[in-house]
């Protein structure tokens, strides 16, 4: 009997393992898991530059969400910025060439790659600076979006600020502008030859250095002594709305609000400083973001004596037109509209953009409970003076002022409106929101109403909620 054949088990390699064998293996695998993450680095879709005086802005917008760090080298000042997951791109290469030479903070930036999958920034500074960076998640038209914001280490006075950059006339002959009413007395023009604070308040160093021009009253509040009248200027904000980030509703031609109420704010201030007892603090005098609640502090901080917020309006339907003003309500806004407007408006800081973890997030609901009904009634007041001059100069989009719950409207010892100067969305109210002449007639309209708010009701000297 034939013994059985012996299967011998075969290998399942046949040949020795080798040491570039494995290598080989092991390089297929690496590549294998690296690939998919190269080809998910995040990707910078834009870069934008907002330099101003209060701080100056970088953003770069991409795709997902970006890790950074930075830290600060002196001598000379720098600050430098280490982004993960990121591969420079032609986008990030175009940052250095959008630093402008009038930036107040950035002398230039270097861009390049530090490590595989870092890029780093290094900004030559002009002076020290306090940055914040953080990020913000896809709003309005943007994507993710990583934020430097480059704040100088002194806060800026604001007072000295507004005394600065004031545009007062130093020709006390001067007519004044819209109209030709006389302020009560209640409130007697200043002699520009002998300021008048001087015989009612004891002498205070000056904010800043005496300027030739310079109007006498640097003190929002005045002391009279007993059978002498109180003297002293009337402070306003002009809040021009969103900038920056926020370009605000967009006209069928192109217009940006943005644009358009910084040029009718900058007209008002000049016509209400032609006036020789009134003073401008603009919460925005360039295109960057001032938070609301921001716009609301500054306001309180000169300690203003009126707050008016300009903007332009926008609707679905191009037919909308006129213009409008609104106060702040408690109880809820008067119309659908007013309250779908106000919601709008409440979103600025979401697509301008805010530092959460700085943002004073008690400020709103702070402010809303200090309201008064007698802020409320004052605010009333101003805006059926001015809303009676505009429906002189352009149809009203409704015969009466309207309420709702604007976060800017919220300074609880301010007379405050917001003006909706005109439709944006409107093709022949965009065509007269970028019209000098229509700019300057609504400028004056403004500026009358102003006056015959004050001559009905005389500002007092009063302490502010601080």
């Amino acid at each position: 009997m034939p013994s059985p054949s012996q299967i011998r088990p075969q290998p399942l390699i046949s040949s020795p393992i080798t040491r570039r064998t494995a290598l080989k293996a092991g390089g297929t695998l690496l590549l294998s898991v690296f690939a998919p993450m190269s080809a998910m680095a995040a990707q910078i879709l834009a870069v934008r530059v907002w330099p101003a005086e209060d701080y100056t802005r970088v953003t770069l917008e991409n795709d997902s969400i970006l890790k950074a760090t930075h830290f600060i080298v002196k001598d000379p000042e720098r600050l430098v910025v280490d982004i993960e997951g990121l591969e420079l791109n032609p986008t990030l290469k175009g940052l250095v060439a959008k630093i402008q030479s009038n930036d107040p903070y950035i002398k230039q930036v270097r861009v390049g790659q530090n490590r595989p999958n870092v890029v780093r920034l290094v900004f030559d500074l002009k002076e020290e600076v306090t940055p914040q960076l953080f990020t913000l998640p896809p709003a309005g038209s943007y994507n993710h979006r990583l934020i430097f914001d480059l704040y100088p280490v002194r806060e800026p006075d604001l007072i000295a600020q507004m005394i600065e950059k004031g545009d007062w006339s130093s020709d006390p002959a001067k007519p004044s502008m819209s109209g030709t009413h006389t302020p009560p007395p209640a409130l007697p023009l200043p002699d520009s030859g002998k300021p008048p604070l001087a015989a009612v308040a004891p002498p205070v160093a000056p904010l800043v250095p005496p300027l030739p021009n310079m109007r006498p009253e640097q003190r929002p509040e005045a002391r009279s002594l007993p059978g002498q009248k109180v003297l002293r200027m009337i402070t306003i904000a002009l809040d021009p709305g969103h900038g920056g980030e926020d370009p605000g509703a967009l006209g069928s031609r192109g217009s940006r609000e943005k644009d358009v109420v910084l040029a009718i704010a900058k007209r008002l201030k000049t016509k209400l400083e032609l006036q020789s007892n009134m003073r401008v603090m603009l919460t925005r005098d360039a295109d960057f973001f001032v938070p609301l609640g921001m716009r609301v502090e500054k306001a309180r901080k000169v300690q203003a004596d009126l707050f008016v917020s300009i903007h332009a309006d926008a609707f679905i339907q191009p037919t909308a037109r006129g213009s409008s003003v609104f106060v702040l309500s408690e109880k809820g806004a008067t119309s659908t509209a007013a309250r779908w407007l106000a919601n709008k408006e409440n979103q600025a800081d979401l697509i301008g953009g805010v530092n959460v973890k700085n943002h004073d997030q008690q400020l709103a609901s702070v402010l809303l409970d200090l309201s008064t009904t007698a802020q409320i009634n004052d605010s009333m007041k101003l805006g059926k003076a001015v809303l009676r001059e505009i429906g002189g100069i352009n149809r009203l989009h409704k015969g009466s002022v309207e309420q709702a719950g604007f976060a800017v409207l919220k300074a609880p010892d301010i007379p405050s409106i917001l003006i909706e100067t005109a439709f944006i969305s409107n093709p022949e109210e965009e065509a007269k929101l970028t019209d000098n002449v229509y700019q300057d007639q609504l400028a004056d309209a403004i500026v009358t109403g102003i006056k015959n708010y004050f001559a009905k009701n005389p500002p007092l000297a009063k302490s502010r909620l601080t």
